[in-house]
């Protein structure tokens, strides 16, 4: 069995697609909002608040995992969600251009359920790889039907 960073254990038989960590700081692939980002998130640190988040796409499942640390290394909480494929109404990305001072391309990973809609922006600024990770995410919601 296979342990993530998200610290989420694989079933035997499971495999990973991928496993995405969420950026929780920043709120654009802009060069400038992600060093506001880092600013935020570094005056946290120094107050020992820490957040993660993660989106895991298995074979078998999509998993939504949050981890809260306080004092720098006490777990404060986590949040462990698993997506059932029939409360998913829709997937997709959405690339947005942002201007401030460069005008950069943002992919925010998106999907829609009954209950709340969760946006994630992606680490990667190519279209190729935002329609790869929702093409991977629809995959693992609709072998789970």
């Amino acid at each position: 069995m296979t342990k993530l960073k998200s610290g989420l254990i694989l079933r035997e038989g499971e495999n990973l697609v991928m496993e995405l960590e969420a950026e929780l700081w920043a709120t654009s692939a802009n060069p400038l909002a992600k060093l506001y980002g880092s600013i935020i998130k570094f005056l946290n640190l120094l107050l020992g608040n820490k957040r993660q988040g993660f989106v895991v796409i298995t074979n078998k499942r999509v998993v939504e995992v949050i981890q809260f640390k306080a004092l720098w290394v006490l777990n404060a909480g986590k949040n462990v969600k698993y997506l059932l494929p029939s409360s998913v109404k829709e997937v997709g990305y959405v690339k947005e251009g942002t201007c401030l001072g460069c005008f950069c391309q943002s992919y925010t990973l998106y999907y829609d359920a009954f209950t709340q809609r969760t946006s994630i922006l992606l680490p990667s600024d190519n279209e190729a790889e935002a329609q790869k990770v929702v093409d991977s995410f629809y995959q693992a919601i609709s072998n789970a039907q």
